[in-house]
């Protein structure tokens, strides 16, 4: 995952603030980048990590 997919996913699953998760909304205001741009974002890095997982339980 490059950085931008991280702190997404880290933002959306709320990682890096004790539990509290934000919206794409508000995500994509402190990125300065569209909503839909966020929910791109995320899509391609939940993707990411599916793959990475179902390659290691192989």
């Amino acid at each position: 995952m490059d950085d931008r997919e991280k702190e997404v996913v880290v933002g959306r699953f709320g990682l890096d603030t004790g539990g509290e998760e934000r919206t794409q909304r508000e995500i994509a205001k402190e990125l300065g980048i569209s909503r839909s741009y966020v929910s791109r974002i995320e899509k391609r890095a939940l993707m990411k990590l599916y793959h990475e997982f179902y390659k290691a339980k192989r």
